[in-house]
C-alpha cells in the first residue's frame, strides 16, 4: 500500500528534489512574468467587461462614461505599478506588502494587510477560474451544466502542477500567457486596421437595447453610480503586488530583475485593457447582468449564456464564431484566466511561508515539500478557492463582490508604510541629490496611497451589500485568528526558555516496562529498560485471564525483572496503569517515571486495526501526565521489512516524514541508530 501511494506521488509530482537543488529552481525575467503577471494580464479579460455590467444598469444612456472610467484605471495602474517597483528594491526578501507594513507601520498594520491579502488570494483562483469558465462556454455552450464541474476540475489540474515545482510550472505556464499576449494584440491591430480602412466590426449585441433598473441619475447618484462602475474595472489591478512577494524566487539580481519584470507587465496590461476597452466601444458590445434585460437577445435568456466582451469583440474583428481567429482568442483566454491563478499558488504560499516564519500561521507552512514548492500552502489554497467556486456555483458575477477589496487594503497600506520607510531614510541622508531622488520617491509613494485609499472606500461603500460585507468580516477574523496564533507560539517559547534548572539531573529514575505476554517485542522492551540503568525498574501487567500463564513463564525464563500485577476489578488496562503511574510519580516529585511500550510496527494499513490500540490508548493518556516520559520499543513485523526504502535522491519531504534514505543513490554517506 505506502509502495503503491508513493508510486502514485511520483507520477503526479515527479522525483523529489533535493535542498541544494533549489537555485535551480529560481526564475529568468522570462519565465517570471508568466508565473506572477498571469493574473493582472489576464484582467483585461473581464475588466473591461465589468464596467459594461455595471453600466448597463441604466441602460444605455451611461455608457459614455466607459472611455473616462478606463482612464481612471490606466493612471491608477501605472501608479500602482511604479509605487511597487520601489517596494521590490526597497524590501527584496519576498514580504511585500506585508513586510512593507509590518517594518513602518507596526505588526497590526502588518497583519490587516496579510489577513487582506490571503482572502484576496483565494478570490484570485476562485474568480479567475470561473472567469475561464465563462469564456469557454462562450465558445462552447453546451458546456453550460458542467460550469461547477470543469472550475474544479481545473483547480485541482493547477494545485499539481504547483505541487510540482515553481520553475516546473512556469515552462508550463509560459505558452499560455505569451499566447494570450500574442492574440489580444493581434485582435487589437486587427480592429484597428479595419477601423482605420473605413470597415468597423460591428459585435452581435450591437443592436440590442438595455432594459434600465436605474434611469435619470444626477448629482451625487451619477457620481456613485460611476464610481461603482470604476471600483468594478479596478479588478485590472488584481495580482500587481504578487512580483513584491516574489522576489526571492528571481534570479540574481533579484530586485533588478523583479522592477523589470513588474513594468513590463504594467506595460502590457495597459495596452491591452486599454485595447479592449476602445474595441468594446467601437464595435458597440452590449452585456448585461441578466440576459433577459437585453431586448433582442437571440435565444434563450434564462438558459443561453451571453457572450463575454472578449468573445463578442473576437467575433466582430475576425469575423464570426466559426473563425479560427475567433476560436484562438477564446482558447487563449481561458487558459490565461485559469493560469491567472498560478499567481495566487505562487504568492499565497509565499506569504503563508513568510507569515509561518513569523509565527502568525502553523510553522508547517513554512515547511517546503519535496519538489521545494510550499506544499501546505499550495494545498490550503486550492481547498479552500475550491470551496467558494462550489458554494457560489462558479459565477463571476456573484464572486467578483468578494475581490478587489483585499488588495486594495494591501495596497493602501503598503503605499502609506513606504511614505514612512522614505521619512526615515530622509532622517539619515546627507547628500543634496540622494534626498531629492528620495523626495520623489515619497512624493510617488504618497499619491499611490491616496489613490488606492480613495478606491478602498469607494469599493467598500459601493460593493458593501453586493457581497464584500462578507471580507469585511472574515478580514478581522483572520487578523484576530493570526494574532491568537501568535500568542500561543509566544506562550510556549517563554515556557521553553532554558534556565539554571534545565540541566539538572533527576533525583532517580523509576522504570516501567509494560507487558501483556512474554515474548521477543517483550524480551526487547526489558533489555532496553536495563540497558539505561535506571534507579529502579519494574514490569507492569493487569491481571486478566492471561496473567497466570505470564506469571509462570516469568519464573520458567528467570527474568531479572520483577513483574507487578495491577487489579483490575472491571476489567479496565488503561486507567489501573495511569493510577499506578501517577502514584509512583508522588512518591518520587523530584524524579522522573519512564514508561517503555513494546509496539509492533505494521506494513499494511488494514493492520493498524488489528495491533496497538491499548498502546495508542496509555501513550495518549501518559502524554499527559508531568515527569512522565513514554518510550515506545519498536518490533518490525514481516510485512513491514517488505517496504522498501523510496527510490531517488533524498528530499527534505522524506526527512520530514521520517522516510528512510537511499546513501547508494544519492551518492552520500549516512549515518544512524539501527
Amino acid at each position: 500500500m505506502v509502495a503503491l501511494v508513493r508510486a502514485v506521488r511520483r507520477l503526479a509530482l515527479g522525483r523529489p528534489l533535493r535542498s541544494d537543488d533549489l537555485g535551480e529552481q529560481l526564475l529568468t525575467k522570462r519565465l517570471a512574468l508568466p508565473i506572477f503577471a498571469s493574473d493582472p494580464l489576464s484582467s483585461v479579460a473581464y475588466a473591461t467587461q465589468e464596467i459594461l455590467l455595471i453600466l448597463s444598469l441604466g441602460g444605455l444612456a451611461y455608457f459614455y462614461l466607459t472611455p473616462y472610467l478606463a482612464v481612471g484605471v490606466v493612471v491608477l495602474l501605472a501608479v500602482v505599478a511604479l509605487s511597487y517597483r520601489q517596494v521590490v528594491y526597497a524590501y527584496p526578501s519576498g514580504g511585500g506588502s506585508y513586510e512593507v507594513a509590518t517594518k513602518n507601520l507596526g505588526p497590526s498594520a502588518g497583519l490587516t494587510v496579510a489577513s487582506a491579502l490571503l482572502i484576496d488570494y483565494v478570490m484570485t483562483v476562485a474568480v479567475s477560474v470561473s472567469a475561464g469558465v465563462d469564456n469557454l462556454i462562450s465558445a462552447v455552450p453546451a458546456l453550460n451544466t458542467h460550469r461547477v464541474a470543469l472550475a474544479v476540475a481545473f483547480v485541482v489540474l493547477l494545485t499539481v502542477m504547483n505541487l510540482r515545482g515553481i520553475r516546473e510550472s512556469g515552462t508550463t505556464f509560459a505558452f499560455p500567457t505569451y499566447g494570450f499576449i500574442a492574440g489580444v494584440m493581434i485582435l487589437i491591430v486587427t480592429g484597428f486596421v479595419r477601423v482605420a480602412a473605413g470597415s468597423t466590426p460591428v459585435a452581435e449585441s450591437a443592436g440590442y437595447t438595455i432594459e434600465p433598473e436605474l434611469s435619470g441619475l444626477t448629482g451625487l447618484a451619477l457620481v456613485f453610480f460611476a464610481l461603482r462602475a470604476f471600483s468594478s474595472g479596478c479588478t485590472a489591478l488584481t495580482g500587481v503586488e504578487a512580483i513584491s512577494n516574489g522576489v526571492p524566487a528571481f534570479r540574481k539580481p533579484k530586485s533588478a530583475n523583479a522592477a523589470k519584470t513588474l513594468m513590463a507587465m504594467a506595460a502590457t496590461a495597459i495596452v491591452m485593457f486599454a485595447g479592449i476597452t476602445a474595441l468594446a466601444i467601437v464595435t458597440k458590445v452590449h452585456v448585461a447582468v441578466n440576459p433577459c434585460d437585453l431586448i433582442g437577445f437571440a435565444g434563450n435568456c434564462e438558459t443561453d449564456p451571453q457572450r463575454t466582451v472578449i468573445a463578442q469583440i473576437a467575433a466582430a474583428v475576425f469575423g464570426g464564431t466559426t473563425n479560427f481567429g475567433f476560436f484562438y482568442v477564446q482558447a487563449a483566454t481561458v487558459l490565461i484566466l485559469v493560469l491567472a491563478a498560478n499567481t495566487a499558488y505562487n504568492g499565497f504560499p509565499l506569504l503563508a511561508s513568510v507569515l509561518g516564519r513569523d509565527r502568525y500561521l502553523p510553522v508547517q507552512l513554512n515547511t517546503r515539500g519535496d519538489r521545494l514548492a510550499f506544499s501546505n500552502g499550495i494545498v490550503l489554497l486550492a481547498v479552500t478557492a475550491g470551496g467558494l467556486i462550489v458554494l457560489f456555483e462558479a459565477s463571476v458575477t456573484h464572486l467578483i463582490q468578494l475581490y478587489i477589496l483585499g488588495v486594495f487594503t494591501s495596497f493602501t497600506l503598503s503605499q502609506a508604510g513606504m511614505v514612512r520607510h522614505w521619512n526615515r531614510v530622509l532622517a539619515t541622508e546627507s547628500d543634496s541629490r540622494e534626498r531629492r531622488l528620495i523626495h520623489g520617491r515619497r512624493a510617488l509613494n504618497g499619491t499611490g496611497a491616496v489613490l488606492t485609499g480613495t478606491v478602498l472606500i469607494i469599493v467598500t461603500i459601493t460593493k458593501f451589500t453586493q457581497g464584500a460585507y462578507l471580507v469585511v468580516i472574515a478580514m478581522p477574523i483572520l487578523f484576530f485568528l493570526m494574532r491568537g496564533v501568535r500568542r500561543h507560539y509566544d506562550r510556549i517559547a517563554a515556557v521553553l526558555v532554558v534556565d539554571e534548572d534545565s540541566f539538572t539531573l533527576p533525583s532517580q529514575v523509576h522504570t516501567i516496562v509494560l507487558v501483556s505476554v512474554l515474548n521477543k517485542p517483550t524480551a526487547r522492551a526489558l533489555a532496553y529498560a536495563r540497558a539505561t540503568h535506571p534507579t529502579t525498574l519494574e514490569a507492569v501487567t493487569v491481571l486478566g485471564d492471561n496473567t497466570g500463564k505470564l506469571q509462570r513463564e516469568w519464573e520458567k525464563y528467570e527474568v531479572p525483572v520483577p513483574l507487578k500485577v495491577l487489579e483490575s476489578p472491571y476489567r479496565e488496562v488503561t486507567r489501573p496503569i495511569v493510577g499506578y503511574v501517577k502514584s509512583v510519580r508522588k512518591r518520587i516529585p523530584d524524579g522522573v517515571v519512564t514508561i517503555f511500550i513494546p509496539e509492533y510496527v505494521v506494513g499494511r494499513w488494514w493492520e493498524h486495526l488489528l495491533h496497538n490500540q491499548n498502546a495508542l490508548r496509555l501513550k495518549g493518556r501518559l502524554l499527559f501526565t508531568s515527569g512522565v516520559m513514554v518510550t515506545s520499543v519498536p518490533w518490525l513485523l514481516d510485512s513491514a521489512t517488505r517496504v522498501g526504502a523510496p527510490l531517488g535522491k533524498p528530499a527534505p519531504g522524506d526527512i520530514r516524514r521520517g522516510l528512510p534514505t537511499t546513501p547508494e543513490l544519492s551518492g552520500k554517506s549516512t549515518s544512524g541508530t539501527p
